[in-house]
């Protein structure tokens, strides 16, 4: 987690933070995800048919690994020093660049786009988080990430 402190706010826009530590996407994740969404498309659940697609192989939903984001944040994202807590509010723009295949490693790095503070004590936090594949050039996925944190 990067913390930074209110005097600090102007300097360390455009900071990339480390990488998060890797994360295997497992078949039995990827079902559990399916079965929570109702989403059991053959790609993702049946490993026989899957191996007859350009795949070769059981992908995760792409749903999946942003939800991972909330994961990965927790140790590449950017906070406010003291915040008591912070809520999801959106993204603006997602992109699915890459499959994640199944048994694959995935981790986040975080971009700090931008801070500003909406009401005394609230700040709007956005970050590009990039969930990289390893050993792929092509990341999974590109996403701007808002987050409302309330400080003390």
């Amino acid at each position: 987690m990067n913390i930074i402190k209110r005097e600090d706010i102007e300097s360390v826009i455009g900071q990339v933070s480390e990488p998060s530590p890797w994360h295997t996407i497992t078949q039995e994740q990827i079902n559990v995800f399916a079965d929570c969404t109702l989403d059991h498309q053959f790609i993702h659940v049946d490993p026989e048919k899957a191996k007859q697609t350009p795949f070769g192989t059981t992908i995760a939903h792409g749903f999946l690994s942003l939800s991972l984001l909330s994961h990965f944040a927790e140790s590449c994202g950017f906070v406010m020093e003291g915040t008591q807590m912070g809520v999801n509010y959106g993204c603006d723009k997602v992109r699915f660049l890459a499959p994640v295949k199944v048994n694959s490693r995935i981790r986040g790095v975080a971009k700090l786009q931008s801070i500003e503070e909406k009401h005394p004590g609230q700040f709007m936090i956005k970050s590009e988080y990039t969930v990289e594949i390893e050993g792929e050039d092509k990341p999974a996925l590109i996403a701007e990430w808002i987050a409302m944190v309330f400080v003390a």
